[in-house]
């Protein structure tokens, strides 16, 4: 079965074939779809959501907080319909498609085109499970009063076990239960005791300062939040479960709880950062800058809570980002792929995993600085995330690759002008880290 079609009666016959494959994972019933339904539902749209506070996520926003106090809170909170937007288109795809994103673009596309979104992911992905696994490991140090090199490779070496071994179905439900620990930053905000009159002016009153600090927060920001690994996972769920079309609403509410956790999450950390280090004017760089800044100015249990939230996002994201890594390579190649299979059924599915990971953890036991991950983070992210968001929005609106189901006018012109915006903003926090330098 080939992955790029040369023709158009191969395409089509493609697609029938991928449409009328039985699920991976799970046999759907036909049942009535009621208020219980949408609650047993929340799952793959909140994990998704939740992957998108990885440590780099947290790391950006502590900075931004611990730089202005309160003062963009109001930013954060516009996250929530960007992030909403992207999800859910994401989720119309893979549902009406049942492809993931990278297997949509090599069909419908040149394999050129497969290439270069398969490569701005590969890169993004890699980079960031160094940048996460650090930070992961960097909680495990803070948590213990241990030197953190002693757990990077014993982390990413249980993640890997566990993303290989646990299958997909678990997976999803272990995870959908280990996310609530990022609660944990909504527990160190409020012990930090903020001012809750300047949290409340702070967002929901914008605050607009057109000077250098503030464009870099708002190109940080965004850039970090809107990352292709988030949305390309989103397609993958639905396309591993093949949901009936009929679930459509019930998915894009899961889409939507996701979106609306993230960003509540986002919020607490700014909270807890701005309380503490921004009204002491106390500059930092990286998460675990926060973590460890907390304990004089808040007290060990708001140190040790953000350092489990810092420990939570990489537990959950770097399997989301491992997984997405197989998954985009394997269907660029047309490998049998899927973690509702066994390693021996995949062998090369769960190779790319394990390669993603050495890697990673390569470059986190390197000689690079956080400070050095996170900006190699940024300058990658902000050439990845547009490619993806170009091909995901032109896959939606694919009649055919859609099966009909072509994402609607208004969120195609939301989809296209946030695009626009990202692709803009993207432009030009790429020239100001080039030219800055980490």
């Amino acid at each position: 079965m080939s992955t790029a079609p040369g023709s158009e009666s191969n395409t089509t016959s493609y697609l029938s074939d991928v449409q009328n494959r039985p699920p991976r994972t799970h046999t759907w019933r036909a049942r009535p779809v009621t208020w219980r339904t949408y609650l047993r539902a929340i799952g793959p749209g909140l994990v998704a959501g939740a992957s998108d506070t990885d440590p780099t996520t947290v790391a950006t926003i502590a900075v931004i907080g611990a730089d202005t106090v309160y003062g963009m809170g109001w930013c954060v909170l516009l996250l929530f319909p960007v992030i909403a937007v992207i999800q859910s288109v994401a989720t119309r795809v893979g549902m009406a498609s049942r492809l993931d994103l990278q297997e949509a673009v090599t069909v419908i596309h040149r394999p050129a085109l497969g290439r270069l979104l398969l490569g701005s992911i590969l890169i993004v992905n890699i980079v960031t499970v160094a940048a996460d696994l650090e930070a992961g490991a960097t909680a495990l140090g803070l948590l213990t009063g241990q030197d953190w090199h002693w757990f990077a490779a014993p982390l990413s070496l249980a993640l890997l076990a566990a993303v290989m071994l646990l299958g997909y179905h678990v997976l999803q439900r272990a995870m959908r239960y280990l996310l609530l620990v990022l609660l944990a930053y909504a527990v160190a905000a409020v012990l930090a005791h903020p001012d809750w009159a300047a949290v409340a002016r702070g967002s929901l009153i914008p605050h607009l300062r057109w000077n250098q600090g503030f464009l870099f927060n708002v190109l940080s920001l965004i850039g970090t939040t809107a990352t292709s690994y988030v949305y390309v996972w989103q397609t993958i769920s639905q396309s591993e479960e093949k949901v009936p079309w009929r679930w459509h609403r019930v998915r894009q509410f899961d889409a939507m709880a996701g979106s609306l956790f993230a960003t509540v999450v986002f919020w607490f950390i700014l909270v807890a950062t701005g309380a503490t280090l921004g009204v002491r004017g106390l500059s930092i760089n990286t998460a675990q800058d926060a973590a460890r800044s907390l304990r004089p100015v808040a007290g060990a249990w708001a140190s040790d809570l953000f350092a489990l939230g810092l420990l939570a996002s990489a537990l959950v994201a770097l399997p989301v980002i491992m997984a997405t890594t197989a998954y985009v390579t394997g269907a660029h190649l047309n490998w049998r792929r899927g973690l509702s299979l066994r390693p021996r059924e995949a062998p090369k599915f769960f190779a790319a995993m394990g390669a993603s990971v050495v890697a990673g953890l390569a470059a986190t036991y390197a000689d690079l600085s956080p400070i050095q991950l996170l900006y190699w983070v940024g300058v990658v992210g902000a050439i990845g995330t547009p490619v993806g968001l170009v091909m995901l929005l032109r896959v939606a609106s694919h009649p055919k690759l859609m099966n009909g189901r072509v994402v609607g006018v208004p969120m195609k012109v939301a989809g296209w002008a946030i695009t626009v915006v990202i692709t803009t903003v993207s432009a030009l926090g790429l020239y100001q880290l080039i030219t800055t330098g980490p």
